[in-house]
This record gives C-alpha cells, sequence and structure tokens, in this order.
C-alpha cells in the first residue's frame, strides 16, 4: 500500500492525461452510437421531427414592410414553407435557408401594406404543416439607429433612471441630521425598497424566459442570472481585501451597482415597449417613473449617513445607478432579445439579493444586533410599501 501510494505522485504526465481524458473519450462514443444506431432510429421512423419556432420580434422597418425574426429552439431543423399576414398567404423572403438549424435564426421580410396603429399577425407554416404565430398589437414604424432615436431613447433613459436617481441622492443632507436609530430605519427602509426590486426583477426574468426559443432554455438563464450575480460580487469583493474605503461605502457602492444591473433591465423591457409602440409616451407614465425610482437614490445614501463623501463620490455613484437605464432603452430599443431581457434581470436579482444580505449583515452588528428591532420591521415594511404604491403611477 505504500508503495502503490508513493508511486502515484510519480506517475507520467501522459498516463495521468489519458486516465483524464478516457471517460471523455468513451462518453462521446457512446453518444455518437446512440445517435447513429441507437433506439432513436425507431422514433424517427414512427413519429415526424418535434418542430420549434420562436418568433423574437416583428419589426415595421418601412411604410409597407414587415420583417420577422425568427429562432428555431427545437432539436431539429425546421422549413419554413409559407407566411400568411392576416390569416393571407403572402409573398416573402428569406436573409438565408429555407430550412432553419437548431439555435439557428431567420429574417423573413415581407412586402405587406400595414396600417399604422392596427394589429396585425403573422404566422409561419412549416413543411410538416405545424404553425407558429406572433402578432403586433400596434403597428408603428420600428426606431432605426440614427441621431433621433439615439436621443430620443438616451433622453428616455435620463428621465427614467438618471434624473430620480440623483433627486434621491438629494436626501443626505436630511440623513446627516438624524440620529443613529433612524439611520438604522432608513437602512431598513433600504432593505424593503431593495427586496421589492428584486422580487419585481424575478418577477420580470421568469415572463422573459417564457419567451425565450426552448433550445436556449429560458429557466436556466435565469438561474445563472441569479445564481451568477451574488457569486460574481462575492469573487470581486475577496480580491480587493486592501480597499481604503469604509464600510458604508463600500456598501453604497454595492447597492449602486445592485440598482443599476435592475435599471438596466428595466431600459430594456421599457425601450422594447416604446420602439413596437405597446405603450405611448406621456407625462402620467413619466411622473410615475419618476416617483418610482427617486426612492433608489435614498437607499444609495443612506449607508453614507454618518460618514464623509465628496460630491464627485455622489455624481459617480448615481451614474452607475442611473445610467444603465439609457443602455438598456437603446437595447431594448433597436436590438430587443428575449434572452438578454431574461438574463439581466435574472443578474439584477442576483445582485440586490447579495447586497440585501449585506445590509442586514450591517444591521444585525449595529449597537446590539437591532436588526428586527420594531422600528427596523417598519422600515422594512414601509419601503416594501413606498415601492408597491409608486409602481402603481406606472401604466407600463
Amino acid at each position: 500500500m505504500r508503495e502503490s501510494a508513493a508511486a502515484l505522485p510519480q506517475a507520467s504526465i501522459v498516463g495521468r492525461t489519458v486516465w483524464g481524458l478516457a471517460p471523455l473519450v468513451l462518453l462521446g462514443l457512446v453518444l455518437l452510437t446512440f445517435v447513429r444506431s441507437g433506439p432513436v432510429g425507431v422514433f424517427r421512423k414512427a413519429f415526424p421531427p418535434v418542430e420549434e419556432l420562436a418568433i423574437e420580434r416583428i419589426l415595421m422597418p418601412a411604410a409597407g414592410q414587415i420583417e420577422v425574426v425568427v429562432v428555431n429552439g427545437g432539436p431539429a431543423p425546421v422549413t419554413v414553407a409559407q407566411v400568411l399576414v392576416d390569416d393571407a398567404a403572402w409573398s416573402h423572403t428569406l436573409d438565408g435557408d429555407r430550412t432553419i438549424g437548431r439555435l439557428q435564426t431567420r429574417k423573413i421580410s415581407i412586402p405587406y401594406p400595414w396600417v399604422e396603429g392596427e394589429p396585425h399577425t403573422v404566422k409561419l407554416l412549416t413543411s410538416t404543416g405545424l404553425t407558429f404565430q406572433g402578432t403586433v398589437d400596434v403597428a408603428t414604424l420600428t426606431p432605426k439607429v440614427d441621431s433621433r432615436f439615439i436621443t430620443t431613447f438616451a433622453l428616455l433613459g435620463i428621465y427614467v433612471g438618471v434624473i430620480p436617481v440623483f433627486l434621491g441622492l438629494l436626501w443626505l443632507p436630511f440623513l446627516r441630521g438624524v440620529q443613529a436609530r433612524t439611520i438604522d430605519f432608513f437602512l431598513s427602509l433600504t432593505v424593503g425598497l431593495l427586496v421589492f426590486l428584486g422580487v419585481d426583477a424575478l418577477a420580470e426574468a421568469v415572463g422573459s424566459a417564457g419567451r425565450v426559443a426552448e433550445g436556449f432554455h429560458g429557466t436556466g438563464l435565469v438561474l445563472l442570472g441569479l445564481a451568477g450575480a451574488p457569486l460574481a460580487i462575492t469573487l470581486v469583493s475577496a480580491r480587493r481585501p486592501s480597499d481604503a474605503r469604509s464600510a458604508g461605502a463600500r456598501l453604497s457602492g454595492l447597492i449602486a451597482v445592485a440598482i443599476g444591473l435592475h435599471n438596466l433591465g428595466e431600459g430594456l423591457a421599457v425601450g422594447a415597449a416604446y420602439s413596437t409602440g405597446a405603450i405611448s409616451l406621456g407625462t402620467f407614465l413619466v411622473i410615475g417613473f419618476l416617483i418610482h425610482n427617486t426612492t433608489e437614490g435614498l437607499g444609495i445614501v443612506a449607508p453614507l449617513a454618518r460618514e464623509p463623501v465628496s460630491l464627485r463620490r455622489l455624481i459617480v455613484l448615481g451614474s452607475i445607478a442611473g445610467a444603465p437605464t439609457i443602455l438598456g432603452a437603446w437595447i431594448g430599443g433597436f436590438s430587443y432579445s428575449p434572452v438578454l431581457t431574461t438574463l439581466f434581470f435574472a443578474i439584477g436579482a442576483g445582485a440586490i439579493a447579495q447586497v440585501v444580505l449585506v445590509l442586514w449583515r450591517r444591521l444585525g452588528r449595529s449597537e446590539g444586533g437591532r436588526g428586527l428591532a420594531p422600528a427596523n420591521a417598519l422600515g422594512l415594511l414601509l419601503g416594501m410599501a413606498v415601492m408597491y404604491a409608486t409602481s402603481l403611477l406606472v401604466t407600463a
């Protein structure tokens, strides 16, 4: 036993490599045998192939022109045989072969006289007779990447993300004048705000996952984002042990990052909705977002109430939290993708969950551990209630 144990570390690199790769090679051979000559062949002869097409987006790039972005999320290739618009067969062209392989994307161009403001339905008929359809609730010209729409979506992101966050930062002087117990109350309120945002982001991710092509596994994207964000934050924090900033400054930075990731997903959804005419840009909607997102700034400055902070630092924090809304609005408006929307909302939810955990630990260490003191519990509930009440003003 001693000889074999001593000999094992002295095995050649080639030998260890062979033993390490052997299971993978054998697994590949088994899979190849199963696919080529296994029992699956009997089922292929007895049943038609499983087909799945997902219509990711229907575009109106010009008057009299419809473009459909479709992805094959099923296990087998799918051949598009016919295209119907409003239940009528219509001429069309594809930007590639009619047979769409697994996880491949095609853009279908249809010369059709669509009507501004009217709903239109597009159906794709495959060679096996299956149909897949998508609907445009309100037909409107799809924004193009030009200076006018770039500016428009940037302004939209500024209104619903940047301005509210910076307005919320103005609560810092007020927080500096209150007692320590009141600071804990506002930290608890911050936890309530973040819990609401996290659940909202998770719900958006799960809803968006239902629109992801099956081959991309929307539920898996939610899990990756939800678990990956906290792990990434933990790894980054562990690699910066020499950070000279105070605990409050680090915490406010984490809160800003988490809110920024959430606002990126929010910008994606809002940009996509505006680009397809699903919502109309009105004063009431803008006011709703302003009120709803202003509370995010309060959450960022709450940990800084007892610490010195420069104006430059506040500008950086506000930009981290608010500016991603602009990027999200651009992506959603010009190249909406259910995969990106699902992933970013899930990442936002995961990051917020990590920050909530850090905040709650800080509350537990403050002055004897008053984490669930009555005032803090009230702050937690009030934070969630405020977010709920202000969310009622957002009609998107």
